[in-house]
């Protein structure tokens, strides 16, 4: 029996993972030329706790096990998950109410340890916050991780498991006869299947119509953001109160130890644009500043912008069709990357399993992360050197990063500038690429067997040289 999975975001590369759980043969389709290149690329990277869901949605129903997931996942999967609880403040008495309304929701969520508490706690635990704050919803199960790893690491894990991997394949099909699905059409060819879970991001409305449902256009939500290297003395999670549209624009400790700022919530009409603006990095700031007045922009190392799915019923679709083998795991807005795990594990244990009468088989939840030589000991670096002399040279200053972790990426899949990027954190500090981009393309091309002009920064779209310019 075999079983596809469409899309390798952090939703489709989970469910191929469970999937790899039982005894039939699992094949995972991206269109783009890495993992976790489309919307996992570029969020607010939070595990939310459950308090923003009306009760009743598919949201609140899988973010708060989703949330309770998180721990164990990144543990086996060797991810970076920090608990760093969060606040959504309050700074006019008249967004008390919003406060109180939260917490009762959130409360009948499941969401445990929520509380609203009083400005002088607040400001002992974030003495950068505004003064001028009158109270604030205290949730300390919320927390920070980086979703492109995690969905990285969910196919690694994966193929360890017998997972096979299709990159840079574009689904253009799904047969389907007799109400049964048969398969699915790439650019490449046919490839029978009994069993096609819908995981594709913001085009799962154009898949869903491939198998012949009747589902509501997914249109693209831009959301803005600014990175500030170092920022380290904001230690939670801070949100405004919500509007009816979004979250609000946010001050979000990573995992790494930046801090990042927004996301607007701006709809556009194409599934491509991620360009940001003058006026909507503008309203990153101003949001920002109300929550925390004193942010350093003098320390913005990037600008950027990500896309999230949302339709007019703003909830998640997911499980079984009217199709048979034809699975949803569609329209994954926020809290999408928090619901993650929880959703996997439903679609495939819970549903396809059950369907299917699917077996077990012997299967490995560990993977080992490559090393990295920044949160290494002068004495692990050292016998890491002698072992491979590659781990002392360093490519990177800024994140300290080497030549051996480099092409421990490129081993692990890694395929354009941006891939290593987002493995090994290269290009990731405040240079951003100045100084590292040229080696890094050329140890690409070195274990790719590839010449530079044929190494991309992200896309097919996206040449970095065009060739030499002298012998």
């Amino acid at each position: 029996m075999r079983a596809v999975v469409i899309g390798a975001g952090v939703v489709g590369a989970l469910i191929a993972r469970e999937l790899c759980r039982y005894d039939l043969t699992v094949l995972l389709f991206e269109r783009e030329l890495e993992v976790g290149f489309g919307v996992t690329k570029a969020n607010s990277a939070i595990v939310h706790a459950g308090f923003h869901d009306e009760p009743g949605t598919l949201r609140a129903r899988f973010c708060v096990k989703g949330n309770a997931f998180y721990p164990k996942l990144c543990e086996e999967l060797g991810v970076p998950f920090r608990r760093t609880g969060a606040y959504v403040l309050a700074l006019h008495a008249q967004e008390v109410p919003e406060l109180e309304r939260l917490l009762a929701q959130g409360e009948k969520n499941g969401v445990p340890g929520l509380e609203i508490q009083r400005t002088e706690e607040i400001l002992a635990r974030e003495p950068k916050v505004n003064p001028k704050i009158v109270a604030g919803l205290w949730a300390p199960t919320v927390g920070v991780t980086e979703p492109w790893a995690l969905a990285q690491a969910a196919v690694e894990n994966a193929l360890l498991n017998g997972l096979e991997l299709h990159l840079a394949e574009k689904v253009q099909t799904i047969e389907v006869k007799n109400g049964c699905v048969k398969g699915i059409k790439t650019d490449v060819g046919f490839y029978a299947a009994e069993i096609v879970v819908n995981a594709a991001g913001l085009f799962a409305d154009q898949v869903a119509r491939m198998a012949g449902l009747d589902v509501p256009e997914i249109r693209p939500r831009r959301g803005q953001y600014i990175l500030l290297e170092g920022e380290t003395n904001i230690h939670s999670v801070l949100f405004p109160c919500p509007t009816p549209k979004s979250k609000g624009i946010l001050v979000v400790p990573s995992v790494d130890g930046n801090l990042l700022l927004g996301p607007t919530a701006e709809d556009v009409d194409d599934k491509a644009d991620t360009t940001t603006t003058q006026e909507g990095l503008q309203q990153v700031r101003e949001g920002a500043k109300r929550l925390v007045p004193d942010l350093d922009f003098s320390r913005a190392i990037k600008s950027f912008a990500g896309l999230r799915p949302e339709t007019a019923a703003a909830d998640f679709w997911v499980g079984p069709t009217k199709i048979r083998g034809f699975y949803q795991a569609g329209a994954m807005r926020s809290p999408g990357l928090t619901a993650a795990p929880a959703i996997a594990r439903f679609l495939v244990h819970e549903v396809i399993a059950t369907e299917w009468h699917l077996s077990p088989r012997n299967w490995n939840p560990r993977r080992v992360p490559p090393p990295r030589v920044a949160d290494l000991s002068p004495e692990e670096w050292d016998e890491l050197i002698r072992q491979d002399p590659r781990f002392g040279r360093i490519v990177c200053f800024c994140n300290l990063v080497t030549e051996g972790e480099v092409v421990e990426a490129i081993r692990r899949g890694a395929r354009t500038i941006d891939g290593i990027k987002l493995r090994t954190r290269a290009g990731f500090g405040r240079c951003q690429g100045g100084f590292c981009t040229d080696k890094l393309l050329l140890i690409l091309a070195r274990e790719l067997g590839k010449g530079a002009e044929d190494i991309k920064l992200k896309s097919e779209r996206s040449p970095i040289v065009i060739g030499p310019v002298r012998p």
